[in-house]
């Protein structure tokens, strides 16, 4: 009981004040953030780094600070991109923080994006890839949501769905592929970066289906996928619409 009270002071105090970065420290464990936007209809609260930071209990994980100039232009972007999910959703999938920054990494290895379920937060790399940013950012909302709901979000499932000669790499960085670019034969998968893990395939085919970036094909496997994609999302909340 204490802890919750302490929380709901905590929260309180963070809203109604000018927050510093030691009081957003402590409200998500991420140093040196500030806050860029903390009034949205779906009650995301986005913060920016000023500083570079490390995280993780080996500090494996770091993220540095980009300008003014580049803040607000992906601020726009990602915002417009997060409106079409709804604060039950939201809450639904616990994710309530958002933080921008640049050059994120996970033990020397770039990433688009870390998803923390229990923390209710996502950071974002503003510069991971300008090309399919929009894309990307729908695809590391989706690993929010599937570790949220591992169970319902069956591997061995989804494997079923290809074909018995096709094998999956041990994990998305043992495998050389990291294409992003959409198939125009799709083949079961939509982008070559589908193949590394059944997690990454998911949350490509729901970057996707997001983004309104595929066209209906003849594509069982792929079909079979999508449909096993928007089934999930409606086990998750009934009014979710692709």
């Amino acid at each position: 009981m204490f802890m919750k009270i302490f929380k709901l002071v905590l929260i309180s105090f963070f809203l109604i004040t000018s927050a510093n970065s030691n009081s957003i420290y402590n409200l998500i464990k991420i140093p040196n953030l500030e806050i860029y936007e903390l009034k949205t209809p779906n009650k995301l609260k986005y913060f920016y780094a000023t500083k570079p930071f490390r995280l993780g209990v080996q500090k494996n994980i770091s993220c540095i600070n980009s300008d003014k100039k580049t803040y607000d232009e992906k601020y726009q972007i990602i915002s417009k991109n997060l409106k079409r999910y709804s604060k039950e959703f939201l809450r639904k999938i616990n994710l309530k923080y958002i933080v921008m920054c640049e050059n994120l990494s996970i033990s020397g290895i770039n990433t688009a994006g870390i998803p923390d379920h229990v923390m209710k937060t996502l950071i974002i790399d503003l510069k991971f890839n300008e090309k399919y940013f929009e894309r990307v950012i729908h695809h590391e909302l989706f690993h929010i949501i599937n570790d949220g709901f591992k169970d319902l979000f069956d591997e061995n499932e989804w494997k079923k769905f290809n074909k018995p000669s096709f094998k999956y790499a041990d994990c998305s960085t043992c495998s050389k592929k990291l294409g992003l670019d959409t198939y125009v034969n799709t083949n079961g998968f939509f982008t070559e970066y589908s193949m590394t893990i059944p997690s990454e395939d998911m949350a490509e085919v729901y970057s996707h289906l997001i983004t309104g970036n595929y066209k209906i094909s003849d594509d069982a496997i792929l079909n079979k996928k999508i449909e096993f994609i928007k089934d999930k999302l409606k086990e998750i909340d009934n009014t979710f619409i692709f």
